[in-house]
């Protein structure tokens, strides 16, 4: 009789850990990971530790979407916004686009405060290298 109970106690462990082993909760965990792996910045082996240029132009198009599409007309963005200056026409260069972007002026609110350097450089970058295009 022991036996038999000691056998049935593990068959159910057994399926116990098998059923575990294909639950929602574990496979979720590992699409985070996979998630926050695959979110990780990429960096250039020509010069280790930089991002990539692809990934600095996906993150300046995500700042632009969030913070800058409402008012301005960028074509690369698929933004038509009215109330500031059309950047497809004026075409700015990097500088000229972090320094309006940090300090704003002409009607623009600075974003210092809201944006943090990287995203302002990325956002920059971005704006000069697609203005125009």
């Amino acid at each position: 009789m022991a036996t038999r109970l000691i056998c049935v106690l593990s068959i159910c462990a057994v399926s116990a850990a098998l059923v575990a082993c294909g639950s929602s909760s574990t496979s979720s965990s590992t699409v985070s990971s996979a998630e926050s792996v695959s979110t990780s910045a990429p960096t250039d082996p020509e010069t280790t530790g930089t991002k990539t240029e692809a990934v600095v132009s996906a993150e300046g198009k995500k700042v632009f979407a969030a913070n800058c599409a409402q008012c301005h007309t960028l074509k690369a963005a698929g933004s038509n916004g009215n109330v500031g200056p059309n950047l497809d026409q004026s075409s700015p260069d990097e500088a000229r686009v972090k320094a309006q972007v940090t300090n704003g002026g002409n009607g623009m609110p600075a974003f210092i405060d809201v944006l943090t350097d990287a995203q302002i450089d990325a956002v920059s970058a971005y704006v000069a290298g697609s203005a125009g295009q």
